[in-house]
């Protein structure tokens, strides 16, 4: 396998669409406290790079990990999973 194969994964919500060509996704992990025993969701925010400007607040969406774009953009949105539901 290539080294361009290995790049990291991850699926989230889009949080914000302001900036242009720019979403931030938030993406939801859950994990089991090693005393207590339960389970704790913690999230983390990554701005990712949305050439076409296509993705909404409340999308959910795959971003893959890319070259720096700019300083805080270090991810690419990969694919929109599904749309966000109308209001």
């Amino acid at each position: 396998m290539s080294k361009r194969g290995l790049r990291r994964t991850l699926v989230g919500t889009v949080v914000s669409d302001k900036m242009d060509k720019t979403v931030v996704v938030r993406v939801d992990r859950m994990y089991q406290d090693p005393t207590y025993k339960k389970y704790v969701r913690r999230y983390a925010k990554f701005m990712a790079h949305d050439e076409s400007n296509g993705c909404a607040i409340g999308d959910r969406v795959r971003i893959v990990e890319h070259r720096p774009v700019s300083k805080s953009k270090r991810w690419k949105v990969q694919a929109k999973l599904t749309a966000a539901a109308p209001v």
